[in-house]
């Protein structure tokens, strides 16, 4: 377990750079992700670890890759079904260990009608990767109904979880995060959430999340959606593990794209 989770989390800085493009299991093909395995490799020497669903994975994703998987294994819905939060485990355990993953993903959506489903997904996942050693990342989801993002209600879905028994945890950033994170006995990563209008707007997030006690991003649509992408990824690696500030890491961000 402590090694799996080390593989995700670097013990070097305690903290974690995470690209998910696990978008497509709801959203079918996003713009940019179109192509998975085109989107993801040049980004590879740059991220800590690679959030995806097994079908992307294995139809997509080179097997020679040496990059930690978080295996998302939560779904059944669709952005044009009536309700997000009707999710179920999608992926066995077994079907994780045989793909190598070093974490499994899933979702929770707690103030909704199926608050007690995922809850009891969640639960009954984290007794079934205990006993191989799999960590089980949480996912504090809210649908379609970002107004729910404040401290209050993080804190809540962020310490239902660990509760349960997650091993992490990736949520929202808001305003008093610093709270959320008080109030989890587990580590939190943060959500890099829809396109920003402007790459500072992204990095100003990670850093003030980084600096309220998150220990990771985990940021799509901000990196592989960008004009340069490497460039970016490369800015937001450096605010991670680098302790570097919004003004550093967007030079670094302008230097690169050249």
């Amino acid at each position: 377990m402590k090694n799996r989770i080390s593989r995700i989390i670097k013990p070097s800085t305690g903290r974690s750079l995470v690209l998910p493009i696990d978008h497509g299991y709801f959203l079918g093909p996003t713009r940019r992700l179109e192509k998975p395995w085109k989107t993801v490799e040049p980004l590879l020497p740059y991220m800590d670890a690679l959030m995806l669903t097994r079908g992307v994975l294995r139809a997509s994703m080179d097997p020679k890759m040496n990059v930690p998987i978080i295996l998302r294994v939560s779904g059944g819905t669709s952005i044009v079904g009536p309700d997000l939060s009707n999710e179920s485990i999608t992926t066995s355990v077994i079907e994780a260990l045989r793909l190598n993953a070093s974490a499994v993903s899933l979702s929770i959506f707690v103030g909704t009608s199926h608050e007690h489903q995922t809850l009891t997904n969640l639960s009954l996942l984290v007794d079934e990767c205990e006993d191989y050693g799999i960590p089980v990342f949480a996912v504090t989801a809210v649908g379609k109904e970002l107004e729910k993002r404040d401290s209050r209600y993080l804190s809540l879905c962020c310490r239902i979880a660990a509760e349960i028994g997650a091993r992490a945890v990736k949520t929202y950033y808001c305003e008093g995060f610093e709270k959320v994170v008080e109030g989890c006995p587990v580590p939190v990563l943060i959500a890099g959430g829809p396109k920003m209008d402007t790459e500072m707007d992204a990095l100003q997030t990670a850093y003030e999340a980084i600096q309220a006690g998150a220990v990771g991003v985990v940021m799509g649509r901000n990196i592989w959606q960008n004009d340069y992408p490497v460039a970016m990824i490369k800015a937001v690696r450096a605010v991670v593990h680098e302790d570097a500030n919004p003004k550093e890491a967007i030079q670094i961000y302008n230097e690169s794209k050249k």
